[in-house]
């Protein structure tokens, strides 16, 4: 696996490849990789000849209060495991190649309307700031698709929407939640959670399940979200939202419209904690 810290040196090597014939697949990431991440980068090898992955740890997305300053960063381990699960490239950029102006002084970027709600509510700035740094990547990868985890499905759903919206010749690939054996979602921030949060965090996930059973049930969305919220705050969190929301993140009106989802975030300590789970998926 190669390793290029500038976007000359990656432009070099992704017109290497393209003179070769290959397709290039793209996997965005802050680092501290897990197997979830292993899992979209082997996925992007299924549809892609040549795999490139990007560790940058995004400064325009963190809000003052968040945890940009210790958000845990462990290249060495990051690049051999990308290593062995098959990458061919790591772009590993400094801030100053990112963002060349500063990150006061760089183009600004806003997706109407989804970003506003859910994590955006409570995270003011933070999905423009995805925007920016997804858009930069592209132009820097210029590769023929991208994967992204459901995970962070509002987050996918700003993606799509940029992409579309802005015409990169990008295909947006979803890729399924990896889950622990007690379901937790796998998460860097899981490694915040001290002591017994770890075992309460399953909670969120539980929580979401009761929230599918409960629409395929006919019980009304309100009333639905309302015992979501009881249940988590019961268990200790402190609850940004818990909604039953449609898959374009319209609110829902109806336990039994198609592709609902449900989405959960919510704080644990020090730890905040997102989740969701399609009614159609799992």
């Amino acid at each position: 696996m190669q390793t290029h810290s500038t976007l000359a040196a990656l432009r070099a090597q992704v017109r290497q490849w393209r003179r070769e014939g290959a397709s290039i697949g793209f996997v965005p990431t802050m680092g501290n990789l897990h197997a979830g991440h292993h899992a979209l980068v082997a996925l992007a090898r299924r549809h892609a000849d040549r795999v490139v992955a990007s560790i940058f740890v995004n400064p325009t997305q963190f809000g003052p209060n968040e945890d940009y300053a210790r958000y845990p960063r462990t290249p060495d381990s990051d690049i051999k495991g990308l290593a062995e699960t098959g990458c061919d490239a790591l772009f590993l950029p400094p801030v100053e190649q990112m963002y060349p102006f500063g990150t006061m002084g760089c183009v600004q970027m806003h997706v109407p309307g989804i970003t506003d709600i859910l994590c955006g509510a409570h995270r003011p700035g933070h999905f423009n700031g995805v925007a920016q740094v997804v858009a930069r990547l592209f132009n820097m990868v210029q590769p023929d698709l991208a994967v992204f985890g459901r995970k962070d499905y509002q987050q996918l759903q700003v993606i799509r929407y940029m992409t579309r919206e802005m015409s990169f010749p990008v295909e947006i690939i979803p890729a399924p939640t990896l889950r622990e054996a007690d379901g937790l979602a796998m998460s860097s921030r899981n490694q915040y959670l001290q002591g017994d949060e770890r075992q309460t965090a399953t909670r969120i996930y539980q929580t979401l399940r009761f929230m599918r059973d409960a629409a395929r049930q006919g019980l009304p969305v309100a009333g639905i979200e309302d015992e979501a919220v009881a249940r988590l705050e019961a268990a200790g969190f402190t609850v940004d939202y818990a909604e039953v929301r449609r898959g374009d993140l319209t609110r829902a009106k109806s336990p039994d419209e198609k592709g609902l989802v449900a989405l959960v975030a919510a704080r644990l300590g020090r730890t905040r904690l997102i989740d969701n789970l399609e009614f159609d998926g799992e």
